[in-house]
């Protein structure tokens, strides 16, 4: 199996199953002198981790990574970078009595006929276990990037046809405290109250729902990203379309731009703090596939969690017609989107971080 890697000069490379011994990442390309301690990749995967409230999966995995090279003395040496997550709570036992059955919407069915073999515990590499590599390298590239002043806040923006916005007069900062401590990530508490008693509903029902994540970057300077195969949005659609469950993706405006006209969609050239700005920010911060200097937005839509309590038809391994029904005890999120907030902000770092390094590399002066 390849691909298992991503960046080209902070390059991850991520490793291990669900339901396997452990998780690990491989971070090449850190520079050298980065104060990083354990602790700072703990607070990061403890945001992600499950088993934290009623709304997410109930496997208990505290997600305590340990660093086994690439730092000496607490600060990063340049050397490749490995951390581990060992596996602490995970039940293969609920998977045997469906080991045969094609899950709807999982990805047993498409790697059984690519490789001919399907580590059906859990779902095995193509499970959403496998982005706690992502949060862990996604903290040590968030970092570097404080070290330039760049800041990146992820929260649930949506779940089905509920909606949260930040108001633009608003700066994200302030709402950051608000979405680390809300259960579902969500700034807006009335909103996050409707969206917790959506998934409940559904929970209840064997059901699940999907949802989107907004993130945004700021202190961003003007030049990331590198055309023609390596813009910017380009780049960040590929992290973001990388992650399980993920369905679509969309930068400043997004599909909305479609129905705008260019005289309102234009963002028009000031002078402003001493500096060239943008009066209006409808790109999401990129223009020609470079970062303009302006905050840098988009969002990320995430399907409905294919495991559910309801019965599904299906068809085993052998072709044959049959009634999926997951096993009593079985643990899934009812809502992905939850725990993809931290997740979103990580690969947003890994590339923002990956663009700042190549930056360094544009011009000799």
């Amino acid at each position: 199996m390849a691909s298992n890697s991503f960046g080209n000069l902070f390059r991850i490379t991520s490793w291990g199953e669900s339901h396997g011994l452990a998780m690990g990442v491989v971070i090449d390309g850190c520079p050298a002198g980065v104060d990083l301690s354990e602790e700072e990749i703990n607070h990061a995967l403890s945001l992600r981790a499950p088993g934290r409230n009623s709304h997410v999966s109930a496997r208990q995995e505290k997600d305590d990574a340990k660093i086994y090279s690439g730092v000496f003395e607490g600060k990063t040496t340049g050397a490749p970078i490995s951390i581990i997550i060992f596996n602490k709570d995970a039940d293969s036992s609920k998977y045997e009595t469906i080991k045969n059955n094609f899950r709807p919407g999982h990805a047993h069915f498409t790697y059984l006929n690519k490789y001919g073999i399907y580590d059906y515990r859990g779902g095995g590499r193509a499970s959403a276990r496998e982005t706690v590599c992502r949060v862990a390298a996604g903290a040590v590239a968030r970092k570097i990037l404080s070290l330039f002043s760049i800041e990146i806040i992820a929260y649930l923006s949506a779940v089905g046809n509920i909606q949260c916005k930040i108001p633009e007069n608003k700066k994200i900062n302030e709402f950051k405290k608000n979405i680390i401590e809300n259960s579902v990530f969500c700034p807006d508490e009335a909103i996050s109250k409707k969206i917790i008693q959506a998934i409940s509903k559904a929970k209840k029902r064997g059901d699940s729902l999907g949802g989107v994540v907004e993130f945004i970057a700021t202190g961003l300077p003007v030049g990331l990203g590198d055309p023609m195969y390596e813009k910017l949005e380009a780049n960040l659609a590929k992290a973001m379309l990388s992650l399980p469950a993920s369905k679509g993706f969309e930068v400043g405006e997004g599909f909305h731009a479609c129905r705008m006209t260019g005289s309102t969609h234009n963002d028009l050239f000031v002078r402003s703090e001493g500096r060239i700005q943008t009066q209006t920010n409808h790109a999401g911060g990129i223009l020609g596939g470079i970062s303009t200097g302006m905050s840098l937005g988009g969002r990320v839509a995430f399907k409905p969690t294919s495991s559910i309590a309801k019965p599904q038809q299906t068809v085993d391994t052998q072709g044959q017609e049959t009634i999926l029904n997951l096993p009593e005890g079985s643990r899934h999120d009812p809502c992905v989107a939850v725990r993809a907030v931290p997740v979103v902000e990580a690969m947003c770092a890994l590339v923002l971080v990956d663009a700042l390094l190549m930056n360094r590399c544009a011009k000799c002066f």
